[in-house]
């Protein structure tokens, strides 16, 4: 039996304090108010003082409300029912559905042994050429997407989401607008992926706890998933705003802030969400793909930069399109050896030359005369960007294979490519070929 609290020492914004003996951190307890209920989560223990952070907001408290601790700490269904459902970052329904209060697993909990995981060597194929064949997505990679506010993130997330050949998708929203919840819900529903999908939604009007949980919630039903032999994607949405919500708490708490504000174990606490990402010997996998965005395009904000140590390189969005230069995946080459033998040679070879199109279009706009090459450069860099950059589109990595040596050989000469003499022969297109 869990003993009952009737005296709250102090309330602070959101934190209460009180004094309990036995109490983990993490662990959940209601307060009854003459308000009614409300839930809290243990965020920091002193010695026998415990503070806790209300999930609805201390309004309507006061110290001599009744404390009960519940001795666990959140949990989430792991159950088969959850595929198609949307939850709030607490796993409240948002979608009318009934609760699940089946197979409940705790959160947060440790990540693997990293002596226990194997390399990662498959591809997870998105049917976007700037990622399968320019910066390959890896089962069990992670990797965050790095761009500003305004940029088309959501957006290139339901696109993966629908276009991923994985098992599970479970996304998790972090201070999102509601307008985007709602597109997020409505194109996963209108493309046929809600059903292999779970939805944790924390929506800037929520409590600030929630959105702390939401990563975690995600986390542990992936791995729930994967541990059944499941290949789980999870995609998350904004990890500047979790990191916000760390900063909130922390000045709640009267922390001593580090970097412009945050709180010092900010690289501990992404880094815990990061690491869960693996690939379980003889069962599945866990990707994560996590949007940050740089307030002012500033790399060196501490949530981008400390990101940047933890994760195995980062797609960089810019202008609506990701940016083959600042956009980079670490573990590519673990499977670009054996897609297509062709795969790095059209990689290497068309970012080669994109770059070499960018330098005529600076001269171009400086006034020098275009040579021959140049021109050719600026036929190729619009094909480029057509056929390659363009993130609406759903095309097989063999696909875009081909379509990237078509460009090739619409613009230039084989000579000129610069590529080897063995795989031109076994590749280049025919003039027919070209010609189509």
């Amino acid at each position: 039996m869990r003993k009952v609290y009737n005296r709250i020492l102090q309330i602070a914004g959101n934190v209460i304090m009180l004094e309990a003996q036995n109490v983990a951190s993490g662990e959940l307890a209601m307060i009854n108010s003459r308000h009614g209920a409300s839930l809290a989560q243990v965020i920091r223990l002193d010695q026998d003082q415990v503070y806790l952070q209300v999930f609805a907001g201390s309004r309507g408290l006061s110290t001599g409300d009744e404390v009960r601790f519940l001795g666990h700490s959140m949990q989430v269904s792991s159950s088969p029912k959850l595929l198609g459902r949307i939850f709030n970052g607490s796993g409240v329904p948002r979608d009318n559905g009934p609760e699940l209060d089946e197979a409940l697993i705790d959160i947060g909990g440790p990540s693997v042994n990293p002596a226990k995981r194997i390399i990662p060597e498959n591809m997870i194929r998105t049917g976007i050429p700037m990622i399968d064949v320019f910066n390959t997505l890896v089962e069990s990679q992670k990797l965050p997407i790095f761009s500003i506010p305004g940029e088309p993130y959501n957006e290139l997330l339901a696109r993966i989401a629908m276009q991923a050949e994985v098992d599970v998708i479970i996304l998790g929203g972090m201070g999102v607008k509601y307008d985007d919840y709602l597109y997020l819900r409505d194109t996963l529903d209108e493309h046929g992926a809600l059903h292999k999908s779970v939805l944790f939604i924390h929506t800037a009007a929520d409590p600030v706890v929630e959105c702390l949980l939401v990563p975690d919630m995600c986390l542990a039903v992936a791995e729930a998933y994967a541990v059944e032999g499941k290949r789980a994607l999870v995609l998350l949405t904004d990890f500047t705003n979790f990191a916000d919500a760390l900063k909130e708490i922390a000045i709640t708490m009267e922390q001593i802030p580090s970097n412009r504000g945050y709180p010092g174990d900010l690289y501990s606490q992404l880094a815990a969400r990061y690491e869960k990402a693996v690939d379980f010997d003889g069962a599945g996998s866990i990707t994560i793909l996590a949007v940050t965005t740089m307030p002012g395009d500033d790399v060196t904000h501490p949530v981008p930069d400390n990101t940047g140590y933890i994760t195995e390189g980062q797609f960089y969005l810019k202008g609506g399109k990701i940016d083959p230069f600042g956009s980079l995946s670490r573990l590519k080459q673990n499977v670009n050896k054996v897609t297509r033998d062709d795969h790095r040679t059209i990689m290497d070879t068309m970012i080669r030359l994109y770059a070499d199109c960018l330098e005529s279009r600076e001269k171009q706009s400086m006034g020098f005369r275009m040579s021959t090459w140049d021109t050719k450069l600026l036929q190729y860099g619009d094909l480029f960007e057509t056929r390659m950059m363009d993130l609406s589109k759903n095309v097989a990595l063999e696909d875009a294979l081909d379509d990237g040596w078509a460009a090739l050989a619409e613009c230039f000469d084989p000579e000129e490519t610069g590529i080897k003499t063995d795989m031109l022969e076994k590749f280049w297109p025919k003039k027919s070929e070209a010609s189509n």
